[in-house]
């Protein structure tokens, strides 16, 4: 960065930052509630599908969903262990929020996150048996695989990298749901999962979060996104809709 630009300018024009040591206190604030949005909502997910392993039909489904929660765990570690550089207390975030904690199915709270922590709200929503959990596991992983593309870019340089080590890994979760989701249409009627799509679908597209965001500017002016939610919605709506009627499911 030169020495006349201000860190403002130098963001602005898609300069990165590396260290806590040179992060103004606004953007230090923006980076937290993402990493602590990724995270939560990491662990919540873990938390909810860990509850659900032992539903498995059978042996290799219950390795590979206990795989999945293994890995979506070690994923928020990576990036807790960039806040806790920032002064997180890592050593007790674990343990201090009910991760299990979920609303009643019915419930209906759009993006709106509970107090409890910042998980997204789609994460408050219980699962609804084995064949409900890998449908979720599908739609969700196309979501987070296109988050995704977008949080590699953040301007701080240790959680860019962090979640460019993520990515890979949370395609193969998506990868794994889909494959789930065709062995289950073998011996399961298209409905029971059509059923699945249609109560998750529309939960799922509020984790892109309002079309319009008042914050939109200044998030862009940090180097802290990229791209609007809307343009995410479209893309995971358009390879989610592709997905799924591959399978012989819809969207709509």
């Amino acid at each position: 960065m030169a020495d006349d630009m201000s860190i403002e300018n130098y963001l602005a024009q898609g300069g990165v930052l590396t260290n806590p040591s040179n992060v103004p206190p606004r953007y230090r604030g923006e980076l937290m509630k993402l990493m602590a949005s990724f995270v939560d909502s990491s662990l919540a997910g873990a938390a909810g599908f860990a509850d659900i392993i032992n539903e498995g039909p059978g042996i290799k489904e219950r390795i590979a969903a206990a795989r999945i929660v293994l890995e979506k765990t070690d994923n928020a570690d990576k990036v807790l262990s960039i806040m806790g550089e920032f002064g997180a207390d890592t050593a007790r975030y674990a343990t201090h929020h009910p991760w299990t904690a979920r609303l009643a199915r019915d419930a209906d709270i759009g993006t709106t996150r509970t107090e409890q922590d910042m998980r997204l709200a789609v994460f408050n929503y219980p699962l609804a048996g084995w064949s409900d959990a890998v449908v979720m596991n599908l739609l969700m992983g196309r979501a987070v695989t296109v988050q995704l593309t977008e949080l590699c870019r953040v301007s701080y340089q240790p959680l860019a990298e962090a979640f460019r080590a993520i990515q890979p890994v949370e395609r193969h979760h998506a990868e794994l749901a889909e494959e789930g989701v065709a062995k289950l249409l073998e011996t399961e009627e298209s409905t029971t999962l059509q059923a699945s799509v249609n109560y998750w679908m529309p939960r799922v597209a509020a984790s892109f979060g309002a079309a319009e965001s008042t914050k939109a500017e200044m998030l862009a002016a940090m180097g802290l996104r990229h791209e609007s939610n809307a343009t995410l919605k479209a893309r995971w709506s358009a390879e989610t809709g592709a997905c799924l009627e591959k399978l012989g499911l819809s969207a709509a």
